[in-house]
């Protein structure tokens, strides 16, 4: 199975997974089957007035993701995520991150093949 990053509301995993992905204030990098795990600080996404969504899609490509879970991907992060070759999942805010990486290593979660609408959930 592959890395995948996590929006995450915090450092760990039982944080909840940020709705946001461009302004998720950490990502949560890990292998899902062993729960391994890293963050990375998105701190800085706070202040930018725009491209937050294509920063943070260069970030999670650069730490080696090969999957996204997430609430919300806009339009331009999502594609900048497809070129960069990561999957996207999302409507997964709700859940904690462990719970999120679980539930994509057992297959209940697909991937996305369009950005969703901020109203939408799973």
């Amino acid at each position: 199975m592959s890395t995948i990053a996590v929006s995450s509301e915090g450092p760990d995993l039982d944080a909840r997974v940020d709705p946001r992905f461009g302004r998720a204030a950490v990502f949560i990098v890990l292998d899902p089957h062993t729960m391994v795990f890293d963050y990375i600080d998105n701190g800085a996404s706070q202040i930018r007035a725009q491209g937050a969504g294509i920063q943070a899609a260069e970030i999670v490509a650069d730490a080696g993701a090969k999957t996204v879970l997430t609430g919300f991907v806009g339009p331009k992060a999502f594609k900048a995520l497809r070129a960069a070759g990561v999957g996207v999942v999302q409507k997964v805010d709700g859940l904690t991150v462990r719970e999120a990486a679980i539930r994509f290593a057992s297959g209940m979660l697909p991937l996305d093949q369009a950005p969703s609408h901020r109203q939408a959930r799973r």
